[in-house]
């Protein structure tokens, strides 16, 4: 089984090549970490890099995220979540059969031996995730991309936030120092506060992304200059030959290629292309929605997070972006108009302000584990395979610490992580 976040990858010797599944934000900074350590990479992608869920999640660097998202306690919600309209959980019935191993899994991974492994994990797979994004953006010639203005979260009052209790020791057990504010703290980070919370806790080293997006293209622009092949075709397989890795996608010449190492980045699509290798990777869907109102950024200045509605607000380059919900209904299902009408409708009381402006709805695919642990590693009894997966609600966080762990593991220690490397050259 490959080894997970936080485990060594296999020693094996300096590839020459190497082919990354996925063009999102994990798989693109992938691709450029093997390439920045000598390895000839191809990049492959049926559509346009970044365009899935990396294009619209709310920019978020939060590595103080440590805690998994089933916590104790987690089944005494989801009743409740389930009948608000406009909660933050809603499950295709449709679709339940196919999750219900996933959901059961869920559930149990709620043990808190194993919510205080995963904890320890996902902080060291996290830590320092702000400051590699930093250097990143601006050796990539965009610092305007990134700022660190710190995460705030809301409550209606200290009661509210004595539920989240759990995830918040856990931020402290490891290392983060959390303000606590009252309404008038609140007020003097965010004028623009929404009514109603009288309660926030304050991350000050914590960073937003402006533009996933572009930040992503940048990287693969970098990638691209500097001699890497982007390819956009959709791999229907993938399997191992005498010559060593080949994919199947149509496109005679990337079919006749073959490479010694392959890393498979491909979110929820992902199992797809495992389960011929024998490999059941639990890896569901939570499909996440937000709704961006142009020209309506300047109500905040950072990320904020209501807590209660778990719902992100982030101050992107085109407008206010405000994100959330989890919806379980497969990779199949057309969006659901109701669950972007519902975050349309919480932004809306949120800030009056936004009468005057009009919402854009997306749609995208979260790649969940069921202990929110991704996968990052090589695979011991399939030479030469490489995953990094299962990132869910924490890909622009964890994909450059993501990408150094493989190309470590790939091509050995290195005396500088690849975001320290002249990558835009």
């Amino acid at each position: 089984m490959a080894e997970q976040a936080g485990a060594g990858g296999a020693k094996v010797m300096r590839p020459k090549e190497a082919v990354v599944m996925g063009a999102g934000v994990v798989g693109v900074a992938t691709a450029l970490a093997l390439q920045s350590y000598g390895v000839a990479v191809t990049l492959i992608d049926r559509g346009e890099p970044g365009m899935e869920c990396s294009y619209g999640n709310s920019g978020a660097i939060s590595p103080g995220s440590v805690a998994p998202l089933a916590l104790p306690g987690i089944l005494k919600t989801v009743p409740g979540m389930l009948l608000d309209q406009d909660g933050p959980l809603s499950i295709a019935w449709k679709h339940f059969p196919k999750a219900a191993s996933w959901l059961v899994a869920f559930a149990q991974s709620a043990e808190p031996r194993r919510v205080a492994a995963a904890a320890a994990r996902l902080n060291d797979l996290y830590h320092g995730a702000v400051d590699a994004h930093e250097t990143m953006a601006q050796r990539l010639g965009v610092p305007e991309l990134f700022i660190r203005q710190g995460h705030l979260h809301l409550y209606p009052d200290a009661a509210a936030a004595e539920k989240d209790a759990m995830g918040w020791k856990l931020r402290e057990q490891y290392g983060y120092q959390v303000e606590q504010l009252d309404r008038a703290g609140i007020e003097a980070l965010e004028p623009n506060a929404p009514q109603g919370y009288a309660y926030g806790r304050f991350l000050a080293d914590h960073g937003t992304i402006l533009n996933p997006l572009r930040y992503v293209q940048a990287m693969v622009d970098a990638f691209v200059r500097r001699g890497g092949t982007l390819a956009r075709a959709k791999v229907r397989a993938l399997h191992i030959t005498p010559d060593g890795w080949a994919v199947k996608t149509g496109d005679a010449a990337l079919d006749k290629q073959r490479w010694t190492q392959v890393v498979v980045a491909a979110g929820a699509w992902a199992p797809q292309l495992l389960r011929p290798l024998g490999m059941l990777l639990p890896v569901e869907s939570q499909r996440g929605y937000h709704a961006q109102f142009a020209g309506a950024q300047h109500l905040v200045g950072r990320t904020v997070v209501l807590a209660d509605k778990k719902v992100f607000i982030a101050p992107m380059e085109g407008g206010l972006r405000v994100g959330g919900t989890v919806e379980i209904a497969g990779l199949k299902a057309p969006p659901n108009p109701r669950r972007a009408a519902g975050i349309e409708r919480i932004a809306r009381t949120a800030f009056p302000a936004l009468a005057q402006h009009q919402a854009q709805h997306w749609m995208g695919h979260r790649p969940c584990l069921p202990g929110s642990v991704p996968v990052v590693g090589h695979i011991d009894s399939i030479p030469g395979l490489w995953l990094a997966v299962g990132h869910g609600h924490l890909g622009l966080t964890g994909s450059l610490p993501t990408a150094q762990r493989i190309a470590t593991g790939m091509c050995g220690p290195q005396a500088l992580p690849f975001w320290q490397l002249r990558t835009a050259g």
